[in-house]
This record gives C-alpha cells, sequence and structure tokens, in this order.
C-alpha cells in the first residue's frame, strides 16, 4: 500500500475533543534509532514540554525510544493533527540541527489512541513508561533516562 494511502488511513474517523485523554504514538522514518542516546531524544522531550508550557496540553506520561515515541496527553486546545505536526516539525529541526544532519526523522502521520471514560489512567502511564523494560533496554525503569509521568510509576 503507498505511504500516501496508510497516512490518509491514519486521519480516518479523528475526532479532536478538548479536555479528552489521548495516547499519541509517532515512529521515526524508517523506524531508524536517532533516539538511542540521550541528548538527541532530551530535543524530542523539550517540546512536550513547550506544548504544555503553551497550554496546548497537560503532559501525563511519556517516553522516547530508539525509534519511536509515546505521549499521553489531555488535550487543552488545537487539534492533535497540529500538535504533532508541530512536535515533530519543531524536534526534527533540533536534532538534525544538533546531530548536523538534514532531512525528515519522523515517518508521516501519527497513531492516536482516544482513551474511553472508564480505561484506568494510571495503568495507562505505566504502558507508556515502561517501554523501555519490555523492549529489554534496561532491567530497572530508572535506568533509562528518556520517560517522565505525573504519577509515580513503580
Amino acid at each position: 500500500m503507498p505511504k500516501s494511502s496508510a497516512s490518509h488511513r491514519l486521519r480516518l474517523g479523528r475526532y479532536d475533543e478538548p479536555n479528552r485523554i489521548y495516547l499519541l504514538t509517532a515512529n521515526t522514518l524508517r523506524r531508524a534509532p536517532f533516539f538511542r542516546g540521550y541528548m538527541l531524544g532530551r530535543l524530542v522531550a523539550d517540546q512536550f514540554q513547550s506544548a504544555q508550557e503553551q497550554g496546548l496540553v497537560d503532559s501525563l506520561a511519556w517516553v522516547v525510544m530508539p525509534d519511536h515515541l509515546h505521549w499521553l496527553i489531555n488535550l487543552k486546545q488545537g487539534s492533535l493533527r497540529e500538535l504533532m505536526q508541530k512536535t515533530k516539525s519543531l524536534s526534527a529541526r533540533a536534532v538534525n540541527l544538533s546531530a548536523g544532519r538534514s532531512g525528515s526523522i519522523w515517518q508521516p502521520g501519527f497513531h492516536d489512541h482516544a482513551l474511553r471514560r472508564d480505561e484506568d489512567l494510571v495503568k495507562m502511564a505505566w504502558y507508556v513508561v515502561a517501554n523501555p523494560l519490555r523492549a529489554g533496554l534496561v532491567k530497572k525503569l530508572a535506568q533509562y533516562p528518556l520517560w517522565d509521568a505525573v504519577w509515580a510509576c513503580r
């Protein structure tokens, strides 16, 4: 299937609702491990913080993996498309500048999951931040530097 068709399918049925909790996922281009190191991954996390400071989201939990990100948010204003476009664009610019490279670092599109009212938010946050454990990158979450949550996840 051509990339444009797959990217278009990701947008079908997307509805942005302020004060709704969403889990957002974006992959790097060809799943390249751009964020193996702390410094480049931190540039993505800086965009999460910036979106919160601008009042676009309440950032509840996030993790930057070597080849993708998960971001659990409460959408405050704007659309998911605008939020992710800005986050991916600004993080790509910062990564490229820092790494002395050019070009895309993100796959087109993103995945979103609107949490149902009855879904356990803390369990979803644990799912997000425990990604490095499930991937076998670390044995203890404290060993992985590129995550955060508003709850103490054990």
